[in-house]
């Protein structure tokens, strides 16, 4: 199915659709092919943790499709489950597209349940129906439908197959009057529709007209389940909650069973009847079990498996540097012949100088290490895409419960690889806020793709034999850290029990061409949108402020002394003298620039750290946007290259700054200090603006007091 474009005739009506479904079940790859769209996904759960939107247009009416994220019920015991329930009880979506995994209906169908006491059309979807195949299911779609009261399509969204049947039902559904719309009402035990009938009759007294008696019925089944957020809400009626408590009460106390344990029985008996009339199960292929077997065997060993996940991760950063080498090098190249070519034909004054040593030279030394960025999102969308990632979390759980973690916040961590601010997102899946609020604050020390291009600038010009062992080591110790700090907060600053960790493993997949396509193509649009708005808006800033004032008052009369320095005979000495004095002249005129008072004014605080005020000044553009680092140094260093142009000019003028011990120190506060702008929001959204404080207070003192260490131990031991 091919979506239409947002160009097509203005439609006659909206149609508001709601994707909802388990996580990893298939429903975000959905989402992408019904409408085009890009968003993030991978073979592991709970890739989507807000609600996606996106608007197309299909036989001439215009779609609205709300990807919800993944969740098992609509109980609200996450953040994601609260965001799918309220979306589903308020916005009132027209049909909803509940996707199912084929291959695993026992588990999907619980959530399948509640949406129908919800009483909404909806469309259901057997999706990976070929994975559900090879492991010898078939289903009798036409009785799942009459027993759902829906129609119920059999799909594979990464091939694209029974989308336009899902779209036809979508279409046909909302063409339907509500009144004629029946729904399968699930029937309780007598005493549980006595108590649902009594909560229900006393909520539509408190809320006359709000609500239709599906949506009564719903949350009188809720209310009666103990759902905490939905009695806060209805706080305010005390009536109504000494009714329900007062029913659970009754119903525990006849039954020796907890309220919500009956609705959970219930369900599930309802399921198992269900699945025991549509589904047939063959045998099992044994030869993909045996092989699924052996490889978990061998990859989740209890010995051998850290080490396979170090070597992968080592193979990642090494062949990133190898093999990004290559096409850095021709784009540096690109970007010298653009720069030679612009500077021919403008004429000498200060538009050329912002063009070429503001724009040009910002620009080009962060662009050329975007083959760098690809290549790591390369393995990372293989390791995703295959079920490996999430395995890890399973690999890890042992080790991260010594650091008061489990394993289910491996995944957010790894994310951090990409960027903090979507991984910060992430730590919703984790179900305990103690857990939840430790992830999110020990993320910014994951070292995001944005800190790529600074490391690969300093481990080029100081290690380069072993720049892709440095860059390794940058890594293992981001990860050593962010572990470190999760200790220190688990058990001083967010004190509180260990949780249990129930995560399921994905099936092994082999990842298709178009979806690693699609993690690749997303991060190098990411990273092109990056440079034509952080990098340039930051370039040209820094460039203004080590140009101005232009009346600088000089501390030697450098003219006179060129003057004099020109009538040297022996024209190599003269061709000597007179660059150096040119080279003193620049370099004092930016020491003046506003630029140079600011970064010679925070100088001192790196004194211990022998970071120069240039150094300063990327340390504090940092602050805004990671990737700025390099720009600033490109900017910089632009005009005192010793001849040289491009990376390898920009490297050798910093070789001259600082020794490697420096450097190393230099690398690891990047590494650690405050986050961005973009991740202290979503730290803020997340957790608060005093916890997002908390951050950066503690990542500053934390980057400080370790490049502190470094150089002063290194410099001990060298």
């Amino acid at each position: 199915m091919k979506a239409e474009t947002k160009s097509s005739p203005k439609p006659s009506k909206v149609i508001t659709v709601g994707l909802v479904g388990n996580p990893n079940c298939g429903k975000t790859s959905l989402f992408n092919k019904l409408s085009g769209s890009q968003g993030s996904i991978g073979n592991y759960p709970r890739v989507t943790v807000e609600i996606q939107e996106s608007i197309f247009f299909y036989k001439g009416v215009e779609i609205r499709l709300m990807d919800l994220p993944g969740i098992y019920s609509l109980t609200s015991t996450s953040p994601e489950e609260r965001i799918g329930r309220d979306f589903l009880h308020s916005e009132k979506a027209d049909v909803l597209i509940n996707v199912l995994d084929a291959g695993n209906l026992d588990r999907s169908l619980f959530l399948t349940t509640q949406l129908l006491e919800m009483g909404q059309a909806t469309v259901y979807t057997l999706n990976m129906i070929d994975e559900a195949t090879s492991k010898g299911v078939r289903i009798d779609t036409f009785n799942l439908a009459s027993m759902l009261g829906g129609p119920v399509v059999e799909t594979n969204a990464k091939l694209a197959l029974g989308l336009d049947k899902v779209m036809d039902a979508v279409l046909e559904l909302a063409d339907k009057p509500h009144d004629k719309i029946n729904p399968v009402i699930l029937p309780y035990d007598s005493h549980l529709e006595n108590a649902i009938s009594q909560v229900k009759n006393l909520l539509t007294k408190l809320h006359p007209g709000e609500m239709d008696q599906h949506q009564s019925r719903w949350l009188s089944i809720k209310l009666l389940e103990g759902d905490d957020e939905l009695l806060r809400r209805e706080g305010e009626h005390n009536h109504l909650i000494e009714l329900v408590r007062r029913a659970r009460y009754d119903l525990a106390h006849s039954h020796d069973e907890s309220c919500d344990s009956m609705f959970a029985d219930a369900r599930y008996g309802f399921i198992h009847g269900l699945l025991l009339e549509v589904r047939k199960i063959d045998t099992l292929p044994a030869q993909r079990m045996q092989l699924t077997r052996r490889i978990d065997q061998l990859l989740l060993h209890r010995v051998l498996g850290l080490p396979i996940f170090i070597g992968l991760m080592w193979l990642m950063f090494e062949s990133t540097f190898t093999l990004g080498a290559y096409p850095a090098q021709w784009i540096d190249q690109g970007v010298r012949l653009l720069s030679d070519g612009v500077g021919s034909f403008m004429p000498h004054g200060l538009v050329r100088d912002l063009v070429m040593d503001g724009m040009i030279m910002g620009i080009g030394a962060v662009v050329v290490f975007l083959p760098y960025i690809l290549i790591l999102f390369f393995f990372i969308a293989m390791f995703s895409e295959t079920g490996y990632l999430a395995r890890t979390s399973f690999l890890l759980d042992r080790i991260m419960h010594i650091f008061g973690l489990h394993g289910k916040a491996f995944i957010p961590l790894v994310m951090g690889f990409g960027c903090n601010v979507p991984a910060v997102m992430a730590t919703r899946t984790i179900e305990s806020p103690r857990a939840r609020l430790v992830a999110v604050l020990i993320n910014p020390f994951m070292s995001c793709s944005q800190r790529l291009p600074a490391f690969i600038l300093l481990s080029g010009a100081f290690f380069a034999e072993h720049a892709g062992r440095m860059i390794f080591i940058m890594y293992m110790i981001s990860i050593a850290t962010a572990m470190g700090a999760a200790v220190f907060l688990s058990r001083v600053v967010v004190k509180g029990g260990d949780e249990s960790f129930v995560m399921e493993l994905p099936p092994y997949r082999f990842p298709t061409i178009e979806s690693i396509l699609t993690h690749i193509g997303s991060r190098a649009y990411d990273f092109v949108r990056m440079v034509g708005g952080v990098i340039v808006v930051g370039s040209i800033t820094i460039w203004f402020l080590q140009q101005f004032p232009r009346d600088i008052e000089y501390s030697v009369d450098y003219e006179a002394s060129i003057a004099q320095a020109q009538l040297i005979p022996d024209a190599t000495k003269q061709s000597m003298a007179v660059k150096k004095l040119k080279d003193l002249q620049e370099q004092e005129r930016v020491e003046k620039s506003y630029l140079g008072r600011v970064g010679q004014s925070i100088a001192p605080l790196f004194s211990i750290q022998g970071f120069d005020w240039i150094d300063s000044v990327a340390i504090i553009s940092g602050i805004f946007a990671k990737e700025v680092v390099v720009a600033s140094y490109g900017v910089l260093y632009g005009q005192s290259d010793g001849g040289e142009s491009g990376s390898a000019g920009l490297q050798n003028a910093i070789a001259k700054s600082m020794s490697p011990i420096t450097a190393f120190a230099l690398m690891v506060f990047l590494l650690l200090y405050s986050p961005c702008l973009s991740t202290i929001a979503a730290i803020t959204r997340e957790a608060g603006w005093h916890w997002a404080t908390f951050s950066i207070v503690f990542s500053l003192a934390l980057a400080w007091s370790l490049s502190a260490l470094i150089v002063t131990f290194g410099g001990l031991i060298l």
